[in-house]
């Protein structure tokens, strides 16, 4: 394929600039000329090319030369899982069919490539971005077998234009048999998606999700050559999971090339017979819920109004059991403890499922983990559930409660057991713990009651991935309820053999495979100085709409640190630390007959205009921004916390000192 003319003079310029780095021409002179002497002089023969290559060749010259011209392989961080070898990611506008890289040939690798998108008619009327200006941007996030890839970036169109490739590794194990080269049969019974997630990121920074799809790779194993391409309908999720979004043009191709193919007849007949099992599995369970429910519902039939929840809609509207959304959940070396884990969980954003019109209906849309990581936002549901996951990777016996909170609203939570019988309730939308010491009802009146801290009223079920209760005591109110799970008259169970048979591990079955966390690729400090530049500017543009000066003291600023690391501390781990230094420091610096005062605020976002803005609506902070006096003197710090998948907690403190003249 020709390149065009400022591509090739530009591969010219870096060609002759790598033979010039390494004196290339002097050394073909040398080989010249003592060639020459050698060669030429008793015979007097031309000299031709292939004798000069031959001489260069001889001489280790090309060696060098090749050995200096590297390919470019972009791994990001963010975009791949800690691995003694990890898969590649790379991207390359021109030519339309990607270059490849250098793999390990004792590896089975899936190569897929994201060769454009088309009729994506929502963005028809999206006028082409101008150079530097900032528009809405399509990624595409993919999860394959415990590796993690995501695409550039690219503006949203009608026609997106996606070029990126990934290299996934197929045979990806952990019980020491990575490297086993396997051949097409043994990878036909590898039955795990490549699940991809498109993202829509807005001009503020906002995350939208567009498409949730799961695509079925093996049919490469019967492909002519190894090769083929697959035209991927996206549908949209919730309420328009039935409507196309638009189509992405798939190219896979499988490394290094199989010696034998698979017949298109055996693949398709192993996909018919997964699907039966799996749906003979899920009618199954389905038969059995019925009946768990009916008996159920026989024990009182008040029970009819408790929220026992045995089904959940997923992004793309699939009925699945609420079992199959939590799993034990490692983090890695990115979570140290429970109480961290729950800290993280918490700083992600929380936003209710979105309904097309009113009436104040709450749709139902319990996310997959990737959709949940992707978009750094969720429902109350995808937090439980994911706080669920984490706290069981961590050895505690955790559930997630299905009830309800004030007023009636639904509302999810989580519970741990401890081996002395202490039940806790964890709130995943802020990370605060409760200890339950349930009333009894049987009590005399002048025995006192301990009174409730938490939010939650009724509690009607919970579940974690091997066990689901439903609440059958007199009352569902939380208060009163007893957390003994073995006594068969307080809580009934579903047998764990049926929720084993559609819930991994140990099942077949379309209930996707949970991606690993991926460290943050956010710099704390950068992203620390930015926020507060902003906050500088945005606070003295204010006061100069007030007609008011801003004189800014980077040494108060600079001790309000040490503040926000303990508000930080405390959200943690529940310990308050270190308010002595920062209030002995503070007085320090604020002379006599002057008056401090500060302001302490906390977001999960960095976007520094939205921030202000907040500020301003309390009267406290407006106050200090506001500020008019003698001496007035103002301080901003700004601390952002990092956490896994690039999710942040931001403080800020805003603080100022004057001379009190009253």
């Amino acid at each position: 394929m020709a390149l065009p003319p400022e591509k090739a003079s530009e591969l010219k310029q870096i060609i002759h600039q790598q033979l010039a780095k390494m004196d290339v021409h002097g050394r073909i002179r040398e080989v010249l000329a003592e060639t020459i002497r050698e060669e030429l002089a008793p015979e007097h023969q031309q000299l031709s090319t292939e004798d000069l290559i031959k001489a260069l060749r001889q001489r280790g010259i090309i060696d060098d030369v090749m050995k200096e011209l590297k390919f470019v392989t972009d791994v990001n961080e963010k975009e791949r899982t800690s691995a003694p070898k990890p898969s590649t990611h790379f991207v390359d506008r021109e030519p339309p069919v990607l270059k490849k890289t250098n793999i390990d040939p004792t590896r089975r690798y899936l190569y897929l490539q994201v060769l454009g998108g088309k009729a994506f008619l929502e963005h028809l009327q999206e006028p082409e971005p101008l150079p530097g200006q900032t528009c809405s941007t399509f990624t595409l996030c993919l999860h394959f077998r415990n590796q993690r890839f995501r695409s550039k970036p690219v503006p949203c169109a009608c026609e997106p234009d996606f070029h990126d490739g990934f290299l996934l590794e197929v045979h990806k194990d952990s019980l020491g048999d990575g490297s086993k080269m396997v051949d097409a049969t043994t990878m036909l019974s590898i039955c795990d998606p490549v699940h991809m997630v498109l993202i829509k990121t807005d001009t503020f920074g906002e995350t939208t999700l567009v498409a949730s799809y799961f695509l079925e790779w093996r049919s490469v194993l019967a492909a002519e050559n190894g090769v083929t391409n697959v035209p991927v309908e996206l549908l949209g999720v919730g309420t328009e999971s039935k409507v196309s979004v638009g189509v992405l043009n798939i190219r896979l191709e499988m490394y290094p090339q199989l010696n034998k193919m698979l017949s298109p007849e055996i693949t398709n007949t192993q996909f018919a017979l997964e699907r039966q099992k799996t749906a003979e599995k899920e009618r199954l369970f389905l038969v059995y819920a019925k009946q768990w429910w009916r008996e159920y519902l026989q024990i009182r039939p008040t029970h009819n109004s408790r929220l026992v929840k045995i089904f959940a809609q997923d992004e793309n509207g699939v009925n699945r059991p609420v079992c199959s959304y939590v799993r034990p959940l490692r983090a890695g070396r990115l979570l140290d403890t429970p109480r961290q884990a729950a800290r993280f969980v918490s700083v992600l954003g929380y936003e209710r499922a979105p309904v097309i019109g009113g009436g104040g209906g709450k749709q139902e849309q319990w996310c997959t983990l990737l959709a949940f990581l992707c978009r750094n936002k969720g429902d109350c549901e995808d937090h439980a559930n994911l706080l669920c996951s984490l706290l069981l990777g961590f050895g505690l016996e955790a559930f997630v409660c299905v009830g309800t909170k004030a007023k009636g609203v639904p509302h999810t939570w989580v519970m741990t057991c401890g081996i002395d019988g202490t039940i806790t309730f964890w709130e995943s939308l802020t990370g605060h713990r409760y200890i339950h010491r349930p009333i009894n009802p049987d009590d005399p009146p002048l025995v006192e009651q301990p009174k409730p801290l938490y939010p939650y009223r009724t509690v009607g079920c919970i579940f974690n991935h091997q066990k689901f209760f439903g609440n059958c005591q007199p009352s569902d109110a939380v208060e009163v309820c007893v957390f003994d799970l073995h006594d068969e008259s307080k809580w009934k169970s579903m047998s764990g053999e049926a929720i084993k048979s559609v819930c991994p591990p140990g099942t077949m079955s379309s209930v996707p495979p949970f991606p690993p966390l991926c460290a943050s690729t956010i710099d704390a400090a950068v992203a620390s100085n930015e926020v507060e530049l902003q906050l500088r500017i945005l606070v003295s543009e204010h006061r100069k709409d007030l007609g008011l000066s801003t004189l800014w003291d980077d040494h108060l600023s600079y001790l309000l640190s040490p503040a926000l690391a303990a508000y930080e501390l405390e959200r943690t781990t529940s310990i308050s630390a270190g308010n002595e230094e920062f209030q002995d420091a503070v007085r320090r610096a604020v002379p006599e007959g002057h008056t401090f005062k500060g302001f302490p605020i906390h977001f999960v976002y960095r976007n520094a205009r939205r921030a202000f803005a907040m500020c301003l609506r309390s009267p406290f902070c407006e106050e200090i921004i506001c500020c008019r006096g003698d001496q007035v003197r103002l301080a901003v710090r700004v601390r952002v916390f990092t956490y896994p998948e690039s999710a942040c907690a931001v403080w800020i403190m805003f603080a100022c000192k004057y001379r009190s003249v009253l």
